[in-house]
C-alpha cells in the first residue's frame, strides 16, 4: 500500500510540469502564423536635415557712379599693351614720375599696377630702403609682372598684392603715396575701393589719380575710359579727401594729388546716385582708334 502511494504521489507531482508544455504546444502554431502575418516594423525615421544657411544677397553691380558711367577694367590679355614701345612719347610717362616727387625709403602703392609698366621705375626711386605694393585685382596680371621682375632685379623692394573689388588688402597706415594710372573711372565700387585706400594712407599720405582727359576731343581713347577733372574733385570731395594739388604737363592726362580730409566726413550719397545716368558727352568726344583701352 505504501509502495502504490508514492507512485501515485510521483504522477500528481509530475502533472505541474507536463501543463506548461502542454500549453506551448497548443499555442506555438498560432503565435508563429500571426508573426508571419505582422507587417515589417519600419527603421526610425531620422529627423529632417537642417538646410544650409542661405549665402548673404550681394547687392547689384552698379553700372553709373555721381553721374557718370563705370567703364569695365582692362583684362589681362592688353598687358602688352600697356608695355607698348609708344607709351613714353604719347603719355610721357618719365614726367609723371617726376611730378610725383618720390623720395628714397618711401612706401608707394601701384594701385592696378598691371605688368609693371610703372612699378619697376617706382621701385628704382624708392631705393632698397623703400617698398613698392603692386596691386591689382587680377592674378594673371600679377603672374606678368612677376616675369617682369626677374628681368628688373628688383630684388624684395615690390610686393605683389592681389585685391579684390571692395578692398586694396593694405596694411593700415603704411602708404606714403598711392598712384592710380587710368584706373579709378573702372572701379565697379569706388566708394569702399578709397575708404580701404584712406584707411592705408599715413597721416600725410596722398592718393593720387592719373586720368585721360575728357574735355580733350583729341586724346584718342573710348569716353568710358575718359575723366573730366571736374568729376574727378567731386568724387573725391564726397569720400572725405581734399586736393593738394594738379599737374596739368601730360599730354593727355590729368594729375591730381588728394589727401584725406581731417574735418570732413563724407556723407551717404543718396540712392539715385549709383545708378544716374551720365550728362551728355563734350561734342567730338573721342570715339576709340587705335587704343584698345
Amino acid at each position: 500500500m505504501k509502495r502504490v502511494a508514492r507512485r501515485g504521489f510521483a504522477r500528481r507531482r509530475g502533472l505541474p510540469l507536463l501543463a506548461p508544455l502542454l500549453a506551448l504546444l497548443l499555442i506555438a502554431p498560432a503565435v508563429a502564423r500571426a508573426w508571419q502575418g505582422a507587417p515589417p516594423v519600419a527603421p526610425p525615421v531620422a529627423p529632417p536635415a537642417v538646410p544650409p544657411a542661405a549665402p548673404p544677397v550681394e547687392p547689384p553691380r552698379p553700372t553709373h557712379y555721381m553721374g557718370r558711367k563705370i567703364a569695365p577694367f582692362m583684362s589681362y590679355e592688353g598687358g602688352p599693351w600697356l608695355m607698348r614701345a609708344t607709351r613714353e612719347k604719347e603719355e610721357r610717362a618719365s614726367l609723371l614720375l617726376e611730378c610725383l616727387e618720390v623720395q628714397p625709403g618711401q612706401t608707394i602703392a601701384d594701385f592696378g599696377c598691371g605688368n609693371g609698366f610703372y612699378t619697376f621705375p617706382l621701385a628704382k626711386l624708392v631705393g632698397p630702403k623703400g617698398k613698392v605694393y603692386a596691386v591689382d585685382i587680377q592674378p594673371e596680371m600679377l603672374e606678368l609682372l612677376a616675369i617682369e621682375a626677374k628681368r628688373h632685379q628688383v630684388g624684395e623692394v615690390v610686393v605683389p598684392q592681389l585685391c579684390t573689388e571692395k578692398e586694396p588688402q593694405l596694411p593700415p597706415a603704411s602708404i606714403d603715396l598711392a598712384l592710380l594710372v587710368d584706373v579709378y573711372h573702372e572701379l565697379t565700387w569706388p566708394e569702399e575701393v578709397l575708404a580701404g585706400l584712406k584707411r592705408a594712407l599715413k597721416k600725410d599720405g596722398q592718393i593720387v589719380l592719373v586720368e585721360f582727359r575728357l574735355e580733350d576731343p583729341e586724346v584718342p581713347i573710348k569716353l568710358d575710359h575718359k575723366m573730366s577733372k571736374a568729376q574727378a574733385k567731386k568724387e573725391l570731395l564726397h569720400n572725405g579727401f581734399e586736393l593738394v594739388r594738379e599737374f596739368d604737363e601730360l599730354p593727355w592726362q590729368h594729375v591730381l594729388f588728394f589727401k584725406a580730409a581731417r574735418e570732413a566726413k563724407p556723407t551717404e550719397p543718396p540712392a539715385e546716385k549709383r545708378d544716374e545716368k551720365p550728362a551728355e558727352e563734350p561734342a567730338g568726344g573721342g570715339a576709340a582708334r587705335s587704343i584698345p583701352r
